[in-house]
C-alpha cells in the first residue's frame, strides 16, 4: 500500500502525479460573487416545509457548490468537539495510522489515499480518507480505532 500523504509530504515539493495540467484545471470560471452564501434553514423542514428546503439544497449546490446549514440542532461545542478528534486522527504518527489503512474492498473501516481508479489516473487528486459506518451504532462503534482514545 501507498504511503499515506499525510505522511509523506514535506511542504517542499509537491508530487509530479498530483499536479493537474494548465488545461485540466478549472481557468477562467465566472463565479458568482456576493456577501453572502446560501444559508439553508432545516428549522423550515421541521415547519412542513420539506420541499422547499429541498430546492434550496439543489439551487445552492448547482449554483455555489457549497452552502451553510443553520438549525440543524448539533452544537458548536460538538462539532468543535468531532473537528478536534478528527485533527487528532489524522495527526497520529505514520505508523499508527498505517494500522488502519488497507485496500480490501470489503473491510468496512479503513484509511486509504487512493480510489480503485489510481493504477489508471493520470494525476491524483490530493486526499487522505477515513470512512467507516456509523448507523446504527452499536453495530459499528467496535470496529473504529482505538486511538485516538477519544474517537470512540
Amino acid at each position: 500500500m501507498d504511503k499515506l500523504l499525510s505522511s509523506s509530504f514535506n511542504h517542499e515539493s509537491l508530487p509530479g502525479d498530483y499536479i493537474f495540467p494548465p488545461e485540466s484545471r478549472p481557468g477562467d470560471l465566472k463565479i458568482p460573487f456576493g456577501s453572502n452564501i446560501s444559508v439553508i434553514d432545516l428549522r423550515e423542514a421541521e415547519n412542513g416545509d420539506r420541499i422547499n428546503t429541498i430546492q434550496k439544497f439543489i439551487k445552492a449546490s448547482e449554483v455555489f457548490g457549497f452552502f451553510q446549514v443553520i438549525n440543524h440542532g448539533i452544537s458548536e461545542n460538538v462539532m468543535n468537539e468531532v473537528r478536534s478528534v478528527f485533527k487528532e486522527l489524522f495527526e497520529m504518527p505514520a505508523e499508527e495510522k498505517q494500522k488502519l489503512c488497507s485496500n480490501d474492498p470489503s473491510k468496512t473501516c479503513k484509511m486509504f489515499t487512493n480510489n480503485v481508479n489510481y493504477a489508471t489516473e493520470k494525476v491524483h487528486l490530493w486526499r487522505d480518507i477515513f470512512r467507516h459506518p456509523c448507523h446504527p451504532l452499536e453495530q459499528w462503534q467496535h470496529l473504529w480505532p482505538e486511538n485516538p482514545a477519544r474517537y470512540r
